[in-house]
């Protein structure tokens, strides 16, 4: 007589293992991707000669999770995976990395292979605050987490390798890497720490010599854009954007406090293209603001969302010229793609836009 009491517990145990491994593995679940595709929408619209049309965006709700038929019996259907609270971006490789604090963790866009995860490691390398972040070339990962008051680092596979933290008040709000440093920006005292990108160690502080009441003075530093020459801050706390030599010098500010344009109200996310042109979201306006190197206003994008395009307290942005071939389906026939707008809304039902500069095509 077969013991089948034995074989039933055999089975179940078998069943638990598993799913207590695919538990394990859930921030790494990957899900099939998809976009939609809208009217095109031009900006600024006709019968202006558009230079930004808005492609498309990408929202958790979009992406629907596939499992194996033994999968799917063992751990039942998968929901839908929503992103809840978007703020920072990161595009490297055709992967786009979206900051969440809502989930605390990371959804990850691979566009290249088509498949949607989310990022939410345990242990030691576990995120409170996740806000913004930068990937490498290597695709080795930064994250600038204020809950956890440290930088945290993760290899190209998402192991935890470490972190950057500071023995006085520290709340990185922003990272990024240019050349061999590592800069973040650090409202709790009014300035950048810059570390060494191979040892991690701290060099030095960028702004200090400024005292409140000077133009130069960082009042609360919390979005940075770096290129060859010069550096933007957003000082959230002065209702401008402040740029620097690579030295240090302060040179300009852009904007003031007000409701006009040209102005601010709740500032952010800033990015910067290879012609000098910045572009700046603000939270308090839902819209983007385009200034030439200059600081003179261009023209802006988005506004209070009534439907696609528009944006809900917009976070960040970033300028990519590497992916294009991903978004070039998106693009009126009529124009070429120059390169992408990347925005993150916080609420609403689109909660990444994609927009592209584009030119007329030449007959």
């Amino acid at each position: 007589m077969k013991n089948t009491r034995g074989s039933t517990i055999g089975v179940i145990l078998i069943i638990s293992i598993f799913s207590v491994f695919a538990t394990s593995c859930a921030s790494f679940l990957h899900k099939k991707a998809k976009t939609k595709k809208i009217a095109s929408v031009f900006y600024p619209p006709s019968p202006d000669t558009p230079h930004l049309q808005y492609l498309t965006s990408i929202s958790g709700s979009d992406f629907v999770g596939k499992r194996t038929k033994f999968g799917t019996f063992i751990l039942g259907a998968e929901d839908v995976s929503q992103m809840v609270k978007p703020y920072g971006l990161s595009f490297t490789n055709g992967k786009l990395y979206i900051c969440d604090p809502g989930i605390g963790g990371l959804e990850i866009i691979d566009l290249k292979n088509n498949e949607y995860s989310n990022f939410t490691p345990g242990s030691n390398g576990q995120m409170k605050s996740p806000l913004n972040c930068y990937v490498d070339k290597n695709e080795f990962l930064y994250v600038a987490d204020p809950g956890r008051h440290e930088v945290v680092l993760y290899d190209s596979v998402g192991n935890y390798i470490g972190k950057i933290a500071d023995t006085g008040s520290f709340k990185p709000t922003d990272v990024a890497i240019y050349g061999d440093e590592i800069w973040v920006t650090n409202p709790d005292n009014h300035r950048l720490n810059v570390y060494d990108k191979h040892t991690k160690q701290f060099i030095r502080y960028f702004g200090e010599e400024f005292g409140p009441g000077d133009d130069g003075f960082l009042y609360s530093p919390y979005n940075l854009c770096i290129t060859a020459d010069v550096i933007y801050i957003t000082d959230f706390g002065d209702f401008k954007i402040k740029k620097y030599d690579r030295a240090g010098k302060f040179l300009s500010s852009i904007g003031s406090y007000g409701t006009g344009v040209g102005q601010f109200v709740r500032p952010k996310g800033i990015a910067c293209d290879k012609d000098g042109i910045l572009y700046v979201v603000d939270a308090g306006f839902e819209n983007a603001q385009m200034f030439n190197d200059k600081g003179q206003l261009l023209m802006f994008f988005g506004g209070p969302y009534k439907g696609p395009g528009d944006m809900w307290l917009p976070a960040k942005v970033v300028v990519d010229y590497d992916n294009l071939e991903y978004f070039k389906k998106y693009v009126d026939p009529k124009y070429n793609l120059n390169y992408l707008i990347i925005v993150s809304n916080q609420y609403g039902p689109d909660k990444i836009n994609i927009y592209g500069s584009i030119s007329p095509v030449k007959n």
